[in-house]
């Protein structure tokens, strides 16, 4: 008799939801597609769907959040804010649309990876501060994994910054990837492990 033949690993699914540091400096070298080639050459079977678009805030990205959800992702990066902060957008509403998009995120069993964004100093020393704030306060909030600075290290580096002096250029977003994957990883164990 033969045995059966094993039914083919359906991939875990990473959602990625940002803007254009998201899809920069191309399609296949942005963030996304550096952690998709990571994890296929370490073997693990998830597929990571990125929902990034140029210029969203999180205003735009909350109304995004029904197509990601219907994905059905196991783990959701949540990278919105730049645009926000570029803006001088109100923190009560910066917070409003994060706090909604992990709310709907963490009731529909998706585990969160929150990266936290800073303000530039245009809107003065105390909106940058609270600003920065609004991340860290919301992955307490709703006990989520964090990534302080999604830029850390890159910002302000011209040899990692494309000529804009905002976009992480190939070698920026390889360390962009870097600082994901660090924060990453132990969800990814989490929901590889029977519960």
């Amino acid at each position: 008799m033969q045995a059966p033949v094993p039914e083919p690993v359906r991939p875990r699914v990473i959602a990625v939801l940002g803007d254009s540091l998201s899809v920069s400096p191309s399609p296949d070298e942005s963030f996304p597609a550096v952690l998709q080639r990571r994890l296929e050459k370490e073997g693990r079977a998830w597929r990571v769907v990125s929902f990034g678009q140029n210029g969203d805030t999180t205003a735009d990205g909350l109304t995004r959040l029904d197509d990601l959800l219907a994905e059905q992702p196991d783990i959701l990066v949540l990278a919105l804010g730049a645009n926000d902060g570029v803006r001088g957008v109100p923190l009560d509403t910066v917070w409003q649309n994060l706090d909604t998009i992990i709310t709907r995120a963490q009731a529909a069993g998706v585990g969160v990876l929150l990266c936290g964004m800073e303000a530039p100093p245009n809107f003065g020393s105390e909106y940058t501060r609270e600003f920065r704030s609004v991340f860290a306060d919301l992955a307490n909030a709703h006990d989520v994994a964090f990534l302080p600075f999604f830029l850390d290290g890159v910002a302000g580096d011209s040899a990692l910054n494309q000529s804009d002096g905002i976009h992480p250029n190939v070698e920026g977003t390889r360390r962009v990837a870097d600082l994901v994957w660090r924060s990453l990883e132990p969800l990814l164990e989490r929901s590889s492990t029977p519960s």
